[in-house]
């Protein structure tokens, strides 16, 4: 077998014959070919659940993460890696209703599985050294939203208004999904254009305009008393009557009352970037399991996720290299011909859109008449294996033909289709040439079925913070390095002040008071010096340029030191956020008396220049080799994805750039080694024509020696040196056939080292990029004279730590 572990393409199988009785070289699919999408078709037993598994962990293993939505249940299979093969690694995950039909004992069956998973790795070049790779490139995770049987992930934090800028125009969409999602779920009327879609999609846009987050208890409260009254040219109560809203606000209160409900806000949020990437920018495959929900709720989280997908992309650069993968198994139902659920708006978008992107659609269905084939000839490849019925076959050779685009033979198409075998599939790859057929190689994964909740709690992991999540966090203060560290919600209170209901104390005129926001009703607050300015860091060789609102809160004390600076926490919060009237119900701790002079400000307003001229900076991360720099909000994961994009694509255009290189000179020693066989084939027919001539002319004259009357005749004199010469003729004949074959070893042996020299600086250029990639460094950026604007001093109130609402 041909070496298959190269740069940017996936092994899937080897070419065969419709039969798969014939195996030929490897199917080796270049990874950007992915770029124009991928429909994988085929009935249950065709293979096809292993070949789309194959698909992932080959991604995986070049790097490209993988978020892949399971309905089945049957792609959290890629978590059963065992890089030893051993019976005790199988033996908690066999299906026990198998070991008993095939009439063995648990553990007798789990040899057997470990044995034919060696043995299948084996006929297909694998190992377990492949599969412990493959566990090392990416981190395995598997979702389900609405059960704690896997990782939970918090399916309505999407409702929250869109991050980053939208048109009018993508709000809409994004609004109109996610009022058709939110419909299903509620089990109301979904219809496109309908009443209830129309109100509760204005609903959504109008809220995110005005930055307002809808969770569902939120959307109820809405949809009873909406923030406008008119729906185009029709005043509200006209359009969608109080009480029909009051009917649509039960469905929805009835799905938050239901039990269980909480485990749908449990969890990571339904954020792509976090589940293409971990915070590291390492690779992850994440598959959303939601075999464990009914068919409502499965429409609710599919149509919700892809419409994150869809902004995630557009927050995205463009590229030309494969980024990131979005696969979904048994697509039926989600993606049909003539009705428009909620899922099929953002699929349509991918289809059409995620090419430029970096992003690939990967969409695989065993039921061929509920797909929406128009929408799919945006599908550049085609997998297509064994089918149940004519029918069946009849639609996908539509589909086919109009995706191919005149380029396609429907007769020789139909004769391979009906006589595919187990695991054989038809390639048709718009960027290769004409379809063939191949067998799908053995998975790495061990593909035992679905997994049952107890079996999927055993692959979670304990459950923790979100990765890069800032759970608890309400400030950050000055550190010892001059930087910043955080304190939490929660934390200890300062030292118990004055007994509570104090009452707010009466201050002299010229002094300033705002209050910082609180959650809950009567807040304890606490006096403190409130410091707030405006600092712009600039660099122009950086490209930055950046102005930051800065809001410090100090304790005020009755010493020597009434305000000391250094011991400010700084607060998230826009000056906006202060309130200039307290909370109702509110208590006060007592005013320390150098607050209640309004000339200690002043004095307190020079210290807080100086403090923040020696302390404020803007940390940000650079990587030098790629002369990258964060950008001032930009987090460290999403940094780092974005250096794994340009180093992606540095890699591929170097890569391009060897294999152009070698290109001319392999096929100069590839058209040298067919002359040469050519030479050997034409030497060969002239040595056999040799021993041919020599052998008659030898056998003449000893026949004419035998029945001659003379014995030693001219004639047969002659005939004897002619055979003769044929001997000499035959004979110098076998050398050049034997100088014409050692030509052919040389031309061979050239094109050998040439292929591996291509494959030794291809693999020099993988290793010098990955020893590259997580190397960052960190700069700082502090403001120079003017760009610190004090805009004063004044008294705050703070609650309680634990009342302290920051954003």
């Amino acid at each position: 077998m041909k070496d298959f572990e190269k740069l940017g393409v996936f092994y899937l199988g080897r070419q065969s014959d419709a039969a798969g009785a014939t195996l030929g070289d490897p199917v080796l699919y270049d990874s950007r070919d992915l770029l124009t999408h991928a429909l994988c078709v085929g009935m249950t037993g065709s293979g096809k659940t292993g070949l789309c598994v194959s698909l992932i962990e080959e991604a995986a293993i070049d790097g490209v993460p993988t978020i892949a939505i399971d309905p089945k249940g049957d792609l959290s299979n890629l978590l059963l890696t065992f890089p030893d093969l051993a019976p005790a690694d199988f033996r908690p995950w066999i299906d026990e209703d198998e070991a008993r039909r095939a009439g063995l004992d648990l553990d007798t069956f789990a040899a057997q599985q470990a044995a034919a998973w060696k043995k299948g790795l084996a006929d297909w070049g694998e190992d377990g050294d492949r599969i412990a790779r493959l566990r090392a490139a990416a981190d395995f995770s598997v979702y389900t939203p609405g059960s704690a049987a896997g990782r939970p992930l918090s399916i309505l934090s999407s409702l929250a208004p869109p991050t980053g800028t939208l048109d009018s125009e993508a709000l809409a969409d994004r609004a109109s999904t996610a009022a058709l999602s939110v419909l299903a779920l509620a089990g109301a009327e979904a219809e496109p254009r309908g009443r209830e879609h129309t109100f509760l999609a204005t609903l959504f846009a109008e809220s995110w305009k005005a930055g307002v987050t809808l969770d569902l208890g939120a959307l109820v409260g809405r949809v009873q008393n909406p923030p406008f009254t008119r729906i185009g040219v029709l005043d509200l109560e006209s359009f969608y009557p109080a009480k029909d809203r009051f009917g649509l606000a039960a469905k929805l209160n009835a799905v938050l009352a239901a039990p269980g409900f909480e485990q749908w806000l449990e969890g990571e949020p339904l954020d792509p970037g976090r589940l293409l990437f971990d915070a590291k920018g390492r690779p992850r495959v994440s598959i959303i399991s939601i075999a464990h929900l009914d068919d409502d709720r499965r429409m609710f989280v599919v149509s919700l996720l892809l419409n994150e997908i869809v902004g995630w992309m557009r927050r995205q650069s463009g590229t030309s290299s494969l980024r990131a993968i979005v696969y979904m198994d048994e697509i039926a139902g989600y993606f049909p011909p003539v009705s428009a659920p909620p899922s099929k708006g953002p699929l349509l978008t991918l289809l059409k859109q995620a090419r430029a992107f970096g992003l690939g659609i990967v969409l695989a269905t065993q039921n061929t008449v509920d797909l929406d084939y128009k929408g799919l000839g945006n599908a550049g490849t085609w997998f297509l294996g064994r089918l149940q019925t004519e029918r069946d076959k009849a639609r996908v050779l539509d589909g086919l033909e109009g995706a191919a685009a005149g380029a396609f033979d429907r007769s020789e198409a139909d004769r391979t289709l009906s006589s595919l075998g187990k695991r054989v599939f038809l390639l048709h790859d718009v960027h290769a040439g004409a379809p063939a057929t191949f067998m799908s190689r053995w998975a790495l994964s061990y593909l035992r079925g679905p997994l049952s909740r107890d079996q999927l709690r055993a692959l979670t992991p304990p459950r923790g913070p979100a990765p890069g999540s800032d759970q608890g966090q309400t400030g950050v203060k000055p550190g010892s390095d001059g930087g910043q560290t955080t304190f939490a919600a929660g934390s200890p209170d300062r030292a118990a002040s004055a007994a509570a209901g104090n009452a707010r104390p009466v201050l002299q005129p010229g002094i300033a008071e705002y209050f910082i926001p609180a959650t809950g009703a009567n807040p304890h607050y606490q006096p403190v010096a409130l410091g707030l300015a405006q600092i712009t860091f600039v660099d122009a060789k950086l490209r930055i340029n950046q102005t930051r609102d800065v809001i410090a809160a100090v304790d005020i004390a009755d010493g020597a030191v009434p305000v000391d600076w250094t011991a400010a926490e700084v607060l998230q919060l826009a000056a906006t956020d202060l309130a200039k009237a307290p909370a109702d119900g509110a208590v006060f701790d007592p005013l320390p008396t150098p607050a209640a002079n309004p000339r200690n400000y002043a004095g307190w307003q020079k210290a807080f220049t100086t403090w923040l001229s020696n302390g404020q900076r803007l940390d940000l991360l650079r990587h030098a080799g790629l002369n990258l720099t964060a950008a001032p909000d930009e987090s460290e994961h999403d940094f780092r994805v974005r250096i794994a994009g340009v180093q992606r694509e540095k890699r591929d255009a170097e890569v391009d750039a060897v294999r152009r290189k070698f290109a001319d000179e392999r096929a100069r020693l590839e058209a040298g080694l067919q002359r040469a066989r050519q030479g050997v084939e034409r030497e060969q027919g002239q040595a056999s024509q040799a021993k041919l001539q020599t052998a008659v002319s030898f056998g003449a004259t000893v026949l004419g020696a035998l029945l001659g009357r003379k014995t030693l005749s001219s004639t047969n004199l002659g005939r004897a040196t002619t055979a003769a010469r044929g001997f000499g003729r035959a004979y110098k004949e076998s050398e050049d056939v034997g100088r014409a074959q050692q030509t052919v070893e040389a031309q061979q042996k050239a094109l050998d080292d040439l292929d591996a020299q291509l494959t030794q600086e291809t693999s020099a250029i993988a290793l010098r990029y990955d020893a590259d990639a997580g190397t960052l460094d960190t700069i700082s950026v502090t403001p120079k004279r003017g760009q610190i604007v004090v805009q004063g001093v004044a008294l705050g109130w703070r609650p309680g730590r634990r009342e302290l609402v920051v954003r």
